[in-house]
């Protein structure tokens, strides 16, 4: 169930990332979501779709 979560987090933040923030909302809510290595996982995921939005690399500021 728990690996679920993470997939459809993914999912939403993708679609969200047009909005930064709206993303860095949903990165809140992900964070008392997921599991601990989850959220370290979540940091690669969202550097990942920094590359195309770099606005949203200020959002890793709430998974520290």
């Amino acid at each position: 169930m728990a690996r679920a979560m993470f997939e459809y987090t993914k999912e939403i933040l993708t679609k969200v990332s047009f909005d930064v923030s709206l993303f860095c909302k949903e990165v809140e809510k992900a964070i008392t979501r997921l599991l601990p290595y989850e959220i370290e996982e979540l940091k690669v995921f969202i550097v990942f779709l920094s590359r195309q939005n770099p606005n949203l690399i200020t959002s890793l500021t709430y998974l520290k």
